[in-house]
């Protein structure tokens, strides 16, 4: 029986390494130009791209002009077109010192395209790398991006990207009253659809202001499914350096609107969490000023807390859930529980909700909160549906 067993093992394993083989390379539509090229000739474009717009190694505007591409402008998300600014740092605009092309900051005030803006272009072209989180605010760039181009009836081009945290669905549903530029569509924490899926369910599901639709071109990626592990070439931002960051974030982030560092100014961002007040002493952490993190929680301050940075990724791939453990956990041993969680309610606009803030001080189980969000996720699960490009 033991013999039959390992057999199937072993023929499991061959057939995922098999699968996995002649699935062929996942490949990014800005990979794909035979696709988009000629819907972009003759064209005057705006681009809304940062670091990770790249074709190989080639950034996507550069590409396009090489081709004889007419762009007009570029709009920058969060972290600006460079991808070095610190999260929530207000960039104004500036110019491109290699193209001279304008580049307009859609983060701070100025958060969505004027009339102004966009007057003489007649296409927009969407190309960022997204971690597949809500909170995560390119996400919101693209809401506000695609109502612009509604509005002014200019056509939106979205060049399709992984997403690394695709292969599940969890978290709380973002509730109307918390909307906020870290949440604005009713979508749970991780909402597993790449980009191209997502800006197909805003223009569906009518979720643009006044129910405006886009008129929406998706250039799809190839080789592509929800569980296909895609190990980014490039940091999607300054604090998700690495795979384990990106696959830890959604559960580390809530960290964000509490006392606790989740290891901005150190080496290992979104690996590791903790603050001085924590009672367990057996590992601790120095937050100091870094490119990407210049004033980081605690800076200069010996933090206790726990090191993630060895945990085993497929272990947690395969977990398919946000891991509540680190926030229940950080509650129970911070010794100044009264003031755990910021005043300012950014918690609460993570979470998009207050319950789940009023779970953990309740001491509620893991359990008790998972069920508590089972209604709104099987509802977002059959809108998804609808909109999903990939098995």
């Amino acid at each position: 029986m033991g013999i039959v067993k390992k057999t199937v093992q072993i023929m499991g394993i061959y057939l995922l390494f098999s699968a996995v083989l002649f699935a062929g390379k996942i490949t990014p539509a800005a990979e794909r130009p035979e696709l988009y090229l000629p819907l972009l000739k003759g064209k005057s474009i705006a681009l809304v791209v940062n670091h990770a717009s790249l074709i190989g190694r080639i950034h996507l505007v550069d590409y396009l002009l090489k081709h004889g591409i007419k762009i007009k402008k570029i709009f920058a998300p969060e972290h600006g077109f460079r991808g070095t600014a610190d999260a929530g740092a207000h960039l104004g605009n500036s110019r491109d010192p290699r193209t001279g092309l304008p580049i307009i900051s859609l983060y701070g005030k100025h958060k969505k395209p004027t009339k102004k803006d966009l007057k003489g272009i007649d296409l927009i072209l969407f190309d960022i790398q997204d971690a597949g989180v809500r909170f995560y605010t390119y996400l919101s760039t693209l809401h506000y991006v695609m109502e612009a181009g509604a509005e002014q009836r200019i056509p939106v081009m979205v060049l399709d990207r992984p997403n690394p945290n695709g292969h599940y669905v969890d978290g709380p549903v973002l509730k109307k009253r918390y909307r906020s530029f870290v949440g604005l569509d009713p979508v749970p924490v991780v909402y597993g659809m790449t980009i191209g899926e997502y800006a197909k369910m805003l223009n569906g599901e009518r979720w643009l202001k006044h129910g405006v639709q886009a008129k929406l071109t998706v250039i799809p990626l190839k080789n592509y499914t929800h569980d296909s592990f895609y190990s980014l070439p490039v940091k999607p931002s300054p604090n998700l350096p690495n795979d384990r960051a990106i696959m830890l974030y959604p559960s580390l982030a809530f960290f964000e609107g509490t006392v606790i560092s989740a290891g901005r100014g150190t080496a290992k961002p979104f690996q590791l969490y903790g603050a001085p007040k924590y009672r367990v002493k057996k590992f601790s952490f120095i937050p100091k000023s870094r490119p990407g993190a210049r004033y980081p929680k605690y800076k200069g301050k010996r933090c206790y807390g726990i090191d993630l940075s060895r945990v085993d990724i497929e272990k947690e791939r395969r977990r398919k859930q946000l891991n509540l453990s680190y926030l229940r956990d950080a509650y129970v041993n911070y010794s100044d529980k009264k003031h755990f969680f910021l005043g300012n309610s950014f918690f609460n606009r993570l979470a998009g909700t207050d319950q789940l803030r009023k779970q953990i001080i309740s001491g509620a189980s893991e359990a008790s909160i998972r069920k508590s969000w089972g209604k709104d996720l099987r509802k977002f699960r059959k809108i998804r549906t609808k909109y999903l490009l990939y098995p």
